[in-house]
């Protein structure tokens, strides 16, 4: 999530035997809450991300985007709701850097390419892809701002021209600093707030000023 290593593999998909539906948020749930205890300060919140909250940072997402990037899946809640506006699980990256939830992701998400890895080294996994879309789950709050323009960096390298890069955050404002929106020539917009997320949690969409 918010901590870094410096070996990131490939974590190949793993087909097991699941939890079902409640069982599988609760499964979820513990997991993640587990990790808040033993590092807060590289988990963004004490649980995942609500329905709803994923519904509105996939609003605007659209399968003629192209491949979608995912930064911080953590247990994958955005993901049935990217799914859900038709992108094709093979056209997923999920990028985690925790070993456990990228271990639960291969399990739970076989079709997607699941990275252990470090958002701020996307460059080392990617290759020369260019994606549609970054969904970004990662707790930028808690990160140094030079984190912070790295990862954006590394993000908009690999995005097309008139890609879109999603964030939301627990604040009322944008958690990328002005000053790096400024270097970095992108116009950030607020899209809603979830405020049946606990906490509510507000979405912005960072693109680029010159994009088409």
């Amino acid at each position: 999530m918010s901590s870094y290593s410096e070996t990131a593999p490939l974590i190949r998909p793993i087909t097991l035997p699941l939890p079902q539906g409640g069982m599988r948020a609760l499964s979820d749930a513990i997991a993640f809450f587990r990790l808040w205890l033993r590092n807060p300060s590289a988990i963004a919140a004490v649980a995942p991300s609500s329905r709803w909250l994923a519904a509105l940072i996939a609003r605007e997402i659209d399968p003629r985007m192209g491949p979608i990037l995912e930064l911080g899946s953590g247990t994958g809640a955005f993901v049935p709701a990217i799914l859900a506006r038709g992108v094709a699980a093979r056209d997923l990256t999920l990028f985690e850097l925790d070993p456990s939830l990228a271990y639960r992701l291969a399990r739970r998400f076989p079709a997607a390419r699941i990275v252990n890895g470090d958002a701020a080294e996307l460059s080392h996994h990617v290759g020369v892809n260019r994606f549609g879309a970054v969904v970004c789950g990662l707790g930028l709050l808690n990160m140094p701002p030079s984190v912070i323009e790295t990862i954006l960096s590394e993000a908009f390298a690999h995005m097309r021209p008139a890609a879109r890069f999603y964030l939301f955050t627990y604040g009322r404002r944008c958690s990328v600093p002005d000053e790096i929106l400024e270097r970095l020539d992108l116009r950030v917009d607020r899209m809603g707030t979830a405020w049946a997320n606990l906490p509510p949690a507000t979405v912005f969409r960072l693109t680029r000023r010159s994009a088409p």
